[in-house]
């Protein structure tokens, strides 16, 4: 019989409906990266979301069947050391094509408009004193007729595309970044950067992609540009944009993801770049709409229902 053992069911507030098959089932709301070996220890089925299975933990999971990802970036798992024991690994898929959509639109919107600002303005009583019946001390930018760069064109990537669309945005791919040749329909990665007035990052994180923003391209960006990160933080040279952000050389950033992740030390973290109006910074929620939710949980049981029938599905491994 199946033991199904979760070890992070708190990331995760949905219905979450038991497996059709006969098993057991373990449930841990949160567990440290150091207990995660022995929590899974009797696990044929572990359910993770962001903690690390590495090769050792892998290594020391003898029972261990399949791995089932309640979430679409699998950069925590050690796909080797699972093909190599016959370890299924899936994910979930397409659960957030409109909720991040949304969200980098709601970070996009509240940089170009300086909702932040004035908000926070009206509540120091700026207004209240304002000689007329308004005032002007941040400027606000129209979306419309605006340049947006989105590297990534995958589900979410399009999602972003769509909603610019509506807004009138002019939407450009960019290429991969060193690529010796250019897609018909993308943009050279370099000639994007230069270009775009806004930016959006929907890539996985791997060695290719880590630092995909660094000094070099966020010095090569418009001043004016803005740079929205929703997919993960090691995109980004964090203390490159935290320098870039407190000398204004690009216009504002919007992030929903840092590289690590409950932040302990981070230089976006830093009380300057918090209060400086330019940053907008939310805690991984861009995924976590209600409706989103609900739809990875039904995903996560279909995929270990579809492993249980011999037929895996949503496979990275």
């Amino acid at each position: 019989m199946h033991h199904i053992v979760s070890i992070e069911a708190g990331a995760l507030q949905a219905e979450l409906r038991r497996p059709c098959f006969d098993h057991y089932w373990t449930e841990h709301q949160a567990t440290p990266q150091q207990q995660v070996a022995e929590r899974l220890a009797d696990a044929t089925i572990a359910i993770v979301n962001k903690r690390r299975l590495s090769a050792e933990i892998v290594a020391g999971l003898p029972r261990l069947q399949m791995v089932a990802i309640a979430a679409t970036g699998y950069n925590n798992v050690d796909l080797d050391a699972c093909r190599a024991r016959g370890i299924v690994v899936s994910n979930v898929r397409g659960y957030a094509r409109e909720t991040v959509p949304e969200h980098v639109f709601a970070l996009l919107l509240a940089l170009a408009r300086q909702i932040g600002p004035y908000h926070r303005s009206v509540a120091a009583g700026r207004w209240q004193k304002s000689a007329q019946f308004c005032y002007f001390d941040y400027p606000i930018r129209d979306l419309a007729g605006q340049t947006l760069g989105i590297l990534g064109n995958g589900t979410l990537g399009q999602g972003v595309a769509r909603i610019a669309a509506a807004f009138g945005m002019r939407v450009v791919f960019g290429e991969h970044k060193g690529a010796a040749t250019c897609r018909d329909g993308y943009l050279p990665f370099e000639r994007l950067i230069r270009e775009a007035d806004a930016i959006s990052l929907h890539c996985p994180l791997n060695d290719a992609t880590r630092h995909l923003i660094g000094a070099a391209e966020l010095a090569a960006m418009k001043p004016d540009a803005l740079l929205i990160n929703t997919a993960r933080g090691g995109l980004v040279d964090e203390a490159a944009l935290a320098d870039a952000l407190r000398a204004r050389r690009i216009g504002g950033a919007g992030f929903d993801v840092l590289t690590e992740e409950p932040p302990v030390a981070n230089p976006l973290l830093a009380a300057d770049i918090l209060d400086a109006g330019n940053f907008i910074l939310t805690p991984h929620v861009a995924w976590s709409s209600r409706e989103a939710m609900q739809t990875l949980a039904d995903q996560l049981i279909d995929n270990i229902e579809a492993f249980v029938r011999g037929e895996p599905v949503n496979r990275v491994a």
